[in-house]
């Protein structure tokens, strides 16, 4: 089954996700030190890509796939994970 986000909200600490099968999914933003570092503002400013199987925020030079957030991994991009 292909899930994709539906929609995008944040907290101080936590990105919520929306997916396409009904579930909402929690991640913290330390998984992702950019957009921890981010103003809220800056969070909104996203971009579905793939008909919603990736987020991208152009001014943070983030992208993250809706798969990765399901099998929980976390930034790679900078050396960060959730195993580091």
């Amino acid at each position: 089954m292909n899930v994709s986000a539906t929609k995008l909200d944040f907290d101080e600490s936590m990105m919520w996700v929306d997916l396409s099968d009904g579930r909402k999914l929690g991640v913290p933003l330390a998984y992702f030190p950019g957009l921890l570092r981010a103003t809220p503002e800056q969070r909104m400013q996203y971009e579905m890509s793939g008909n919603g199987t990736g987020l991208h925020w152009e001014a943070l030079d983030e992208d993250i796939s809706v798969e990765g957030l399901l099998m929980g991994i976390g930034d790679q991009t900078r050396g960060h994970s959730l195993t580091a």
